[in-house]
């Protein structure tokens, strides 16, 4: 069982649901995304995000944009946020790690090698927005017999016909986007969320997380009720980008996270 399996199953006997908390790899720089990271867990996180800083991010809104233009402008890699990540493993080896992105530093590293790496460093999922299920033999099938969980987005134009092909080589959980769009780019609303988190999970036995557009403790504590997890990104990049230092950005996770907490009290 996955660190992400072994989360998920706590927090389901705890009644709780994961909140869930994206960064991006070297914003604005390595050392401060390190301490971010270490602070996390302490901020009531569940699983960490780690985003992979690509030139051309295709599904993320301006502030994912501009977090990886300012990683890339510093110097960030691939190997580089793998060894953030392998950083972070020295002071926590239970939280677990989703390296989220794009394909392109993947194929560009080869599979075999970053498969091997990412393991060595600690990663436990990965979430690749641009492969999708019909190119599962490239990357996805590898990643699972390699031990790592890799997991899918479903949209609101997800229809019942193309769910099950979205679902078959899923594990670890369900990442479900609340809006169509980017990320960062509208409110998400648990009205409307709840009867697509319950079509996938007449689906699929697997934990449903949801995110874009959670950006307050309200939206978070209302998401976490129709939901198995609560993701939150632009909001805390955002945070990073306006100058907020560190300890000012987690007590903001903290109010996020304790949101999602108090929704199944």
């Amino acid at each position: 069982m996955s660190r992400i399996q072994s989360r998920f199953a706590e927090l389901k006997a705890q009644n709780r649901a994961a909140f869930v908390s994206y960064i991006m790899g070297g914003d604005p720089d390595v050392e401060t995304t390190l301490e971010v990271m270490r602070g996390l867990p302490g901020a009531g996180v569940y699983v960490i995000d780690l985003g992979m800083a690509v030139p051309d991010p295709m599904a993320d809104g301006p502030a994912s944009q501009h977090a990886g233009q300012r990683a890339l402008a510093g110097g960030m890699t691939l190997r580089k946020t793998l060894d953030l990540a392998a950083e972070f493993r020295k002071n926590d080896d239970a939280t677990p790690i989703v390296l989220m992105g794009y394909y392109n530093p993947i194929y560009s590293m080869g599979v075999p090698a970053f498969l091997e790496a990412a393991i060595a460093a600690g990663i436990d999922g990965l979430i690749v927005v641009d492969l999708p299920p019909e190119e599962d033999a490239e990357l996805c099938i590898p990643a699972g017999e390699a031990g790592l969980n890799f997991i899918r987005l479903a949209t609101p134009t997800t229809d019942d016909v193309r769910l099950p092909t979205v679902l078959q080589n899923t594990s670890g959980f369900v990442y479900y986007v609340s809006i169509t769009g980017i990320t960062g780019a509208a409110a998400a609303n648990a009205e409307a969320v709840a009867p697509h988190v319950e079509r996938i999970r007449e689906a699929s036995s697997l934990p449903v997380c949801v995110g874009f557009g959670v950006r307050s403790p309200e939206t978070a504590a209302e998401i976490a009720k129709v939901a198995d997890g609560v993701v939150v990104g632009s909001a805390i990049v955002n945070k990073l980008a306006e100058g907020a230092s560190v300890a000012d950005t987690l007590e903001f996770v903290r109010s996020l996270a304790d949101g999602a907490r108090r929704a199944r009290l």
